[in-house]
């Protein structure tokens, strides 16, 4: 939770200056330490509903030991379900009815699966959009992650992604490029975080959008951006959220369609990911399942469980600070009736303060 700058010291007015949050006396006089409560959008395919609930709950819970967080997840009734994955949402999801009614103070929207060439054609699509207008609206701030930033980018700044032309697969270094935003305030400076996609959002895209760049990577190129006002709309191009063995799994998955003929070429380790050990590990299983594909034999274990062990996670921490100092800036300036977005006196238009008019 923040300081209160209750007098002079010169010690608060340099906090924040570096980025830190410290409130005046009378803006905390407003503030009741109460639960917050938190959407998401979960938007994942049925084999990763649950992985991805997993996820985001988890880098929620961590972000802050003091707050109580309600997490409300809800779909869009028009992406195709199995009947596993319906009985899951139908049990313990939310409605979009019940989530306006009752009001969220903060968003989180996750990636998709895409199905089509144009993110437009996609189910998601106009009720995304819904979603997006209601909470910029109703919500305090809203965190989208992946394909959902791709598709925000295009339908309100008419910014669309650009085809890479290979997959952007792996875990890439990524430098703060503004040390003074609360987001990133007391972070690393230099962090990893995980990619996988085949589409990007450039820079040049994100500035001509009039957004603020706040983590970017020279390989992997923008991370992490905000809506012009620098808070209401929060956008990853990453995979914060992964866990440790998230890259492997799809790693796994490519494999397995390459061995029942559903890709044509063998799939490349993920960037910056597996040790030299690991490599010399899947490279003796390549050559073990081309001969078995090659003799008709029985294919061999995918031998997941010699490296589950020996991956490293760089990037949990960073993420969860990056989340923890999200929703404690919601926080401070959300409204203490779940359907208003601000506390009185909280300029929608620069909700940080930082004198954008």
């Amino acid at each position: 939770m923040p300081l209160v700058s209750h007098n002079q010291l010169p010690t608060f007015e340099r906090l924040r200056r570096a980025g830190q949050t410290v409130l005046e006396p009378d803006r905390a006089l407003h503030q009741h330490i109460r639960e917050l409560h938190i959407g998401l959008l979960n938007m994942m395919p049925d084999a990763a509903i649950e992985a991805t609930e997993r996820q985001f709950f988890q880098l929620i819970g961590e972000s802050n030991p003091i707050a109580q967080f309600y997490v409300h997840p809800f779909t869009l009734d028009e992406l195709p379900r199995g009947d596993k994955a319906r009985a899951h949402i139908d049990r313990y999801y939310e409605s979009f009815d019940e989530i306006k009614a009752r009001g969220l103070d903060a968003l989180i929207v996750t990636g998709a699966a895409p199905t089509h060439p144009n993110l437009s054609d996609e189910p998601f699509w106009k009720p995304l959009g819904e979603v997006v207008d209601w909470a910029y609206q109703n919500v305090t701030s809203t965190l989208f992650s992946c394909l959902a930033t791709h598709a925000v980018m295009e339908f309100r700044f008419r910014q669309r992604r650009q085809p890479l032309g290979f997959k952007r697969w792996g875990v890439f270094h990524h430098r703060v490029m503004d040390r003074h935003h609360p987001l990133v305030n007391d972070v690393n400076t230099l962090f990893d975080v995980p990619h996988s996609r085949f589409n990007e959002i450039s820079r040049e895209q994100f500035e001509a959008a009039g957004l603020h760049i706040l983590v970017e990577s020279e390989e992997a190129g923008v991370h992490l951006a905000t809506s012009p006002d620098r808070f209401r709309m929060i956008f990853f191009q990453g995979h914060p959220e992964y866990e440790t063995i998230s890259l492997l799994k799809e790693y796994k998955r490519e494999v397995i369609q390459y061995a029942l003929g559903k890709r044509p070429d063998y799939p490349p380790f993920p960037d910056h990911y597996l040790h030299p050990r690991e490599k010399a590990i899947f490279d003796e299983y390549r050559e073990r399942l081309e001969h078995a594909l090659a003799s008709s034999d029985e294919p061999p274990e995918f031998p997941e469980a010699l490296v589950t062990q020996r991956l490293d996670n760089t990037w949990h921490d960073t993420a969860e600070g990056i989340v923890g100092n999200w929703i404690g800036t919601v926080y401070q300036i959300t409204h203490s009736e779940r359907s208003r977005p601000f506390m009185e006196g909280v300029d929608p238009d620069d909700p940080l303060d930082l004198g954008l008019r």
